[in-house]
């Protein structure tokens, strides 16, 4: 039976958004083809059909959670005061929800430290999708040049994303929810800390003038004689 184009776009999609749930919760390594096609009312010949390798469908699942993840911060900062846009998402980041739901959160923390070991290829979509995080976050960053607003919302970033990780290793525990907390803190603390002003040498004292260099030798030969 021949399908339509929208069918098929309809079950590629299905497709990708149960490999996207799968990846953040088992891994890049722990997705089972014939599993996810199961899972997506398919069978295991089917897939060929959608993508050409194991490895493109890991990556259009990776892609697509990030970009839920950014879709929800904007969401999030949409129905936020602009004063409270970053700290709403912030809150909801930093939340026991998200730490013990990694499958429907964000992909960073659930699968970093295994596509760095992935293919230039794969690398070079999160990198892609990374970058647009930061954009997104470097806007919840007010007062500053944009380049300091960028390198804020990398910084306010890391500090989320590794929280995350060392919540989940923690389990669901007082050291856990410790963890969530000291990341909230951080990330809002330092957004709201005033930026140091820049230093300037000291003025000599009105009325005083320093001595040049001439004078001060004169001076001290001066004073060898006597």
């Amino acid at each position: 039976m021949r399908y339509s184009k929208e069918h098929k776009l309809e079950t590629h999609a299905r497709i990708v958004k149960k490999a996207s749930v799968r990846l953040r919760e088992k891994g890049a390594h722990g997705i089972g083809v014939a599993d996810l096609m199961k899972d997506a009312g398919l069978t295991h010949g089917g897939f060929y059909a959608h993508f050409d390798s194991r490895e493109a469908l890991v990556i259009e699942a990776f892609a697509y959670a990030m970009d839920r993840s950014t879709d929800r911060w904007r969401q999030l900062a949409g129905q936020a005061a602009p004063d409270q846009r970053l700290a709403t998402i912030v809150d909801s980041y930093l939340s026991p929800q998200h730490r013990d739901n990694p499958g429907h959160g964000c992909a960073v923390p659930a699968l970093g430290a295994e596509i760095a070991r992935e293919s230039p290829k794969t690398r070079k979509v999160f990198a892609t999708k990374l970058d647009q995080m930061i954009e997104m976050m470097s806007e919840q960053f007010h007062g500053g040049p944009s380049k300091s607003a960028r390198r804020q919302a990398m910084a306010a970033l890391a500090t989320m994303m590794g929280t995350i990780v060392l919540a989940r290793a923690a389990g669901n525990g007082e050291l856990s929810e410790e963890l969530l907390s000291a990341g909230r803190e951080a990330v809002l603390g330092r957004a709201a800390a005033p930026k140091p002003a820049a230093s300037k040498a000291e003025a000599p004292k009105s009325g005083a003038r320093k001595p040049t260099a001439k004078k001060a030798a004169t001076k001290a030969v001066s004073a060898a004689k006597n």
